[in-house]
């Protein structure tokens, strides 16, 4: 595997090129000075909005400052997320991130002003000039949120918060990213060394059980030793997100999240039933998990080693692209082609290094690319992970390519639709193309895996969510001590009878950022659940469903997710699709029982 211990060592191919954003630093100064001229003429249409052109007006300044200000703030975060540690980065992500702050304050007014109009005469307006058109959507969208947007003071008030309400988040995010100090583990060379979150991605799957258990111990130390002031900042989230959402009357902070996208709660609360309802092959594949490793107690380091430790293989950053490319072949050569450009491009940030934010996302920027990070480990997470951010990274790119900026930021609703394609037909690929009975067992084993990790797991988190959010409802306590009691609770429901627990278990929900994100982790598991869907479409060669699914990819927002979906005949307001993924997760567990 290869290892770096600073950036500086990195080849140049391997890392991100931010010049493609900024030159220089100059160029970011000159589009601040920008943006904060932009925010003072954006001020000063407040009251002064009397007719179409002036509407148009205001409009185009502010789309010119949000797509100034997202240049400004995805350059600042990239940068901090190559060294969290960097004293000047984290300076300049703040600056940054305070510009963002005064442009919404800047526009609170807006709303409230629009809402005040009567749509008759915005549609008159929207007649007169032919710019207006191009906010037509957005503009009557807006009326949805009526009874929800409250009154210009009010509203300028809470744009204020802003900054305050984030802070839990930020504060998480500073603990898990830059103050986190895992214990030490032992090396090949029998030496104490401190563990990074890739050795530990490495040792949780390592054959030798003792190296496992002292990797886990060494990873959950921190986060038990912190677990009071972890508390206090997900308490805060959730306190806040609570407030929020009863200022803007909505019923609940579940329906808040739902609401944006369209997306009735029946969707999340069906998604939750449906998965308890069908968890015993789930629990059926822990028990030959236990069996297959040959201990007497199964334990939360038992749960990430590969059953098949034949097949066990070292794939190179290379190796692993080419591999990717060669499974998506169904998508078609231009998906192919283009996919195989990022890599020459130098869209992608590689390697693992000291102080570099942890795990992989896909930021894409408007007018520019997408930007993945990956923190690759030579394995075959990491060429999952490879290949589950790169359906991110092309979704972006085609919607960008595709739709106007106005509509090309997609719902996170659908996002995980395109990565989890990618991800399932990769899985396909592997296993169509190797003979060895060993290694498609490891492959069977993997997709078991991924798809525990993915739909079951994220149900479990989902659920957690819920359950703690409605305590805030009902103002019951928040502490250490409550979210453990509901991790414990779950995790037991959903992993079955046959785990015996240690103490670090409970403490699971300590160090998942996603929960500073509220009722966004479902996604993942609805997103898979239309995956498997369309991935088994895909490799029969339906050419319909190739077509329907790259037009797809190019749609980003211009209708709701679940009308999106339902044109590539995924209907998620039916129980069908996620009943569907349930069935082939029990036929997975069936195979791969007969195979061992």
């Amino acid at each position: 595997m290869v290892t770096y211990s600073s950036r500086k060592e990195v080849p140049s191919a391997e890392k991100w090129n931010l010049a493609d954003i900024y030159q220089d630093m100059n160029a970011w100064e000159n589009d601040y000075q920008t943006v904060i001229e932009l925010i003072e003429k954006l001020r000063a249409f407040d009251g002064a909005i009397e007719g179409a052109q002036s509407l148009c007006d205001y409009l185009q300044l502010r789309e010119q400052a949000s797509y100034l200000y997202s240049k400004l703030y995805v350059f600042a975060s990239l940068q901090m997320d190559t060294d969290t540690r960097v004293s000047s980065s984290q300076a300049l992500l703040d600056k940054a991130g305070q510009l963002g702050q005064k442009i919404s304050e800047a526009t609170s007014f807006f709303m409230p002003f629009l809402l005040t109009l009567d749509e008759e005469t915005l549609k008159q307006y929207i007649s007169e000039i032919k710019e207006l058109s191009y906010f037509e959507e957005s503009l009557l969208e807006s009326y949805r949120y009526k009874k929800h947007v409250l009154s210009k003071e009010k509203e300028e008030i809470l744009s204020k918060m802003g900054e305050a309400l984030s802070s839990p988040k930020q504060t998480f995010g500073m603990i898990n990213n830059a103050d986190i100090k895992f214990g030490k583990v032992t090396n090949d060379d029998h030496k104490k060394v401190p563990l990074t979150r890739g050795m530990y991605a490495k040792l949780i799957e390592d054959e030798d059980r003792s190296k496992r258990k002292e990797a886990y111990k060494a990873y959950y130390k921190p986060y038990v030793q912190l677990q009071n002031t972890i508390a206090s900042t997900l308490s805060a989230a959730i306190k806040n997100n609570k407030l929020t959402s009863e200022i803007r009357n909505y019923p609940s902070a579940l329906e808040r999240a739902l609401f944006s996208d369209n997306v009735p709660k029946d969707v999340y609360e069906n998604l939750i039933q449906s998965a308890k309802e069908n968890i015993q092959p789930l629990h059926k594949y822990m028990r030959i998990r236990k069996q297959q490793l040959g201990v007497d107690e199964l334990r939360a380091y038992d749960l990430s080693i590969p059953l098949v430790k034949e097949a066990k293989q070292v794939i190179s950053y290379e190796e692993a692209y080419e591999t990717m490319l060669q499974s998506l072949q169904p998508l078609g050569e231009d998906y192919v082609q283009t996919l195989r450009s990022f890599k020459t491009k130098r869209y992608i940030d590689v390697r693992e290094t000291p102080g570099k934010r942890s795990g992989a996302y896909n930021l894409g920027l408007y007018g520019v690319h997408p930007f993945v990070l990956l923190n690759h480990q030579d394995n075959i997470s990491s060429l999952f992970t490879l290949t589950h951010e790169m359906g991110h990274a092309m979704h972006s790119y085609y919607s960008s390519q595709y739709q106007p900026r106005i509509k090309a930021g997609y719902s996170i609703f659908v996002a995980e639709v395109a990565s989890t394609v990618n991800e399932v037909l990769l899985i396909r690929y592997l296993l169509k193309q190797t003979n060895d009975n060993q290694t498609k067992k490891y492959l069977l084993n993997h997709f078991i895996d991924q798809f525990k990790g993915t739909f079951f797991t994220q149900v479990m988190f989902a659920e957690f969510e819920k359950i703690i959010h409605e305590k805030a409802q009902n103002e019951q306590p928040l502490n250490a001590e409550a979210f453990s009691q509901v991790y414990e609770t779950l995790f037991r429901e959903y992993n079955g009878p046959g785990i015996v627990f240690d103490d670090e278990v409970k403490y699971g929900w300590t160090r998942i950022p996603h929960f500073y994100r509220p009722f966004y982790v479902y996604k993942y598991a609805t997103g898979f659940a239309s995956a498997i869907d369309l991935a088994d479409r895909l490799i029969k060669g339906e050419q319909e469903t190739r077509h329907s699914y790259l037009e797809f990819l190019k749609s980003g927002s211009s209708d709701y997710p679940l009308e999106l979906l339902k044109r590539t005949g995924v209907d998620l307001s039916r129980p069908e699709p996620i009943h569907n993924a349930l069935s082939v997760f029990n036929k997975l567990v069936d195979e791969f029982s007969r195979q061992v």
